[in-house]
């Protein structure tokens, strides 16, 4: 199958290309299509004639989001709007990655796919608007939901906390829980989901559930290092985003892709640092 994907240069994207080398994939980046434009994602269409769209395109700076509102929906709601159009039009399947902060964090259960959305943030609401237009625009579509993406080749919140292992100690919050999912681990879902043309929503995260706390002490236990890691609540760290104090996802579709357990993404992490030569 030939694949359109977007956002080709993000961490999600790098590791797309090496999970799906089954099919021909046609790898833009953000200079290579702009997907807030919609006559430049027809162009490309037309040109490259899809089997299929991934969106990885999108505008992650939580806290940004809050200030700069007009480019966060851009990017998250009017992208995937347009692809939806574009992608309808030509009866193309579209695949589009959301985040487990279209959730309120007020559930002490995972949440499933068919669970309420209310967002906190503005950056929660801009990916609410990108999936409600996807469902509404092509009915043809994946749309998968993820968590707490770390890779030890992109930037992310486990990349700076290994970066912060010199410090006497480091402080991390221990009450707000996720779903830690390693990226080439999704990508992998990614890749199996494509392949079963059961379009609807996905939730593809880390098996089980986290605090920041966990994830952290769990990295650097298996990469041997000794810097204390104290759990502090979240009030420590304010932000101008609100976060979910819980977002653990799990998912109930059928058929039923799960991804392997957070800590074995903490080890192939640990791994690609080359620090867990134990493990």
């Amino acid at each position: 199958m030939k694949i359109l994907l977007t956002g080709a240069d993000g961490q999600l994207g790098r590791c797309l290309l090496a999970a799906c080398k089954r099919h021909e994939v046609i790898a833009l980046s953000h200079q290579g299509l702009d997907i807030t434009q919609l006559g430049k994602i027809r162009e490309a269409l037309a040109r490259y004639r899809p089997g299929l769209v991934i969106n990885a395109s999108a505008f992650n700076d939580v806290d940004g989001s809050e200030s700069r509102i007009a480019e966060a929906y851009a990017v998250n709601a009017l992208g995937p709007r347009n692809l939806a159009v574009a992608t309808a039009a030509r009866e193309t399947p579209l695949l589009h990655v959301s985040t487990d902060y279209v959730f309120n964090g007020s559930s002490r259960r995972p949440y499933h796919e068919f669970d309420r959305t209310d967002p906190l943030s503005v950056y929660g609401a801009s990916k609410l608007a990108g999936e409600d237009a996807v469902r509404s625009l092509n009915p043809r579509h994946y749309l998968v939901r993820t968590a707490w993406l770390f890779w030890e080749k992109g930037r992310n919140f486990l990349k700076t906390m290994h970066g912060l292992a010199a410090r006497d100690q480091i402080r991390v919050a221990s009450d707000q829980y996720g779903s830690p999912t390693y990226v080439p681990h999704l990508a992998e879902g990614i890749n199996e989901l494509i392949g079963t043309e059961a379009y609807g929503i996905y939730h593809l995260a880390g098996r089980g559930g986290a605090s920041r706390w966990d994830l952290v002490s769990a990295l650097f236990r298996l990469a041997g290092l000794a810097t204390p890691v104290i759990p502090v609540s979240s009030l420590e760290f304010p932000a101008p985003a609100p976060r979910p104090s819980y977002s653990v996802l799990t998912t109930i579709q059928d058929p039923r892709i799960e991804l392997p357990p957070w800590e074995e993404g903490v080890c192939e992490f640990a791994r690609g640092l080359g620090q867990a030569a134990s493990i």
